[in-house]
């Protein structure tokens, strides 16, 4: 990329799924679903090292057979429902780093549950912040709804209304200002950035758009069903 920085690739996975049962594991075409973000990681050719966090056994084995480098055990305060993200990832980079007393430049998160991206999102989002020196860049898809024309609101008297009206109407979405859906698919951060604070918006956090064909985030069984659908048609298409 033109730019020589050390890089930590994080994929966290809890073991308990309500909405898919042992999603971060379940088979997706001959391989379990977390395998398909340790690849694309590792054919990025960016990192250093790929870490793997996780309260399962089960999904830290299929990650040593998917061949990170580093397998680390979360702690069970992590490990719940309630648990929020920053936490874990900052567990996962102290960790690391305690293990191989390597300081990590660029930090970047792979959620488990959205293999549709490709590595060139990945390039591209590590590109945008190490090429702009931001604190970091997150991934979204554009918005199916915008709150300034079909999103809207129930408030407490029962009344409907637009999330996000504008003073000067407008009468097609087109018209409306640009929205996005956050897919949760990649997360970069610079190192200091990570620790500093508790949202993943920054007074400079940028935005890298992927596609709505590789934003899809598992989290129900139709999810699942349709990430299947459009592997198998990328398979078919490469053949």
């Amino acid at each position: 990329m033109g730019i020589a920085m050390s890089r930590l690739c994080t994929i966290c996975a809890r073991g308990g799924s309500k909405g898919v049962k042992g999603k971060n594991v379940r088979p997706l075409i001959g391989k379990p679903l977390i395998a398909y973000s340790i690849e694309q990681a590792r054919r990025s050719g960016l990192f250093d090292a790929i870490a793997v966090s996780s309260d399962s056994e089960v999904i830290l084995e299929a990650a040593r057979n998917a061949g990170v480098d580093y397998l680390i055990a979360r702690p069970a305060e992590l490990a719940t429902d309630t648990a929020a993200k920053l936490p874990v990832i900052r567990h996962c980079v102290s960790e690391v780093e305690r293990l191989s007393g390597k300081r990590f430049a660029t930090l970047v998160d792979l959620d488990a549950t959205s293999p549709l991206r490709s590595e060139e999102d990945i390039l591209q989002a590590v590109g945008l912040l190490e090429s702009t020196g931001v604190d970091n860049v997150i991934t979204a898809m554009p918005a199916r709804r915008s709150p300034y024309f079909n999103l809207v609101e129930v408030n407490a008297a029962g009344v409907v209304a637009l999330s996000k009206p504008l003073q000067a109407g407008i009468v097609r979405r087109q018209d409306a200002p640009l929205c996005y859906d956050m897919n949760a698919s990649i997360y970069v951060w610079q190192h200091d950035a990570l620790f500093d604070g508790d949202s993943v918006f920054r007074a400079n956090t940028r935005l890298h758009v992927m596609p709505e064909e590789r934003s899809i985030d598992i989290d129900s069984e139709l999810d699942f069903r349709l990430v299947e659908l459009l592997m198998r048609e990328r398979l078919a298409a490469a053949e």
